[in-house]
């Protein structure tokens, strides 16, 4: 299952301001000249924090709307 948002205010359903925190664990790889490639990342804890719409600015009134990975995969 994937998780989407809906605003129940305006009827939204592609348009979000979401805040997440995000505790990462990743190897850090300097090539010679010092440039960063991140590689092997894993999430080991995220927090949606704050979701608002983006079309009307409501925090309140949106909702989480749960699809399966073949609906998600048509729009």
């Amino acid at each position: 299952m994937t998780t989407r948002y809906r605003c129940a205010a305006c009827g939204n359903l592609t348009r979000f301001d979401v805040t997440i925190t995000r505790r990462t664990r990743a190897f850090h790889h300097y090539s010679i000249g010092g440039d960063l490639t991140v590689e092997d990342e894993e999430v080991l804890a995220e927090t949606v924090e704050e979701v608002a719409c983006r079309w009307c600015g409501s925090g309140g009134s949106v909702e989480q709307v749960e699809v399966s990975e073949a609906e998600a995969g048509e729009g």
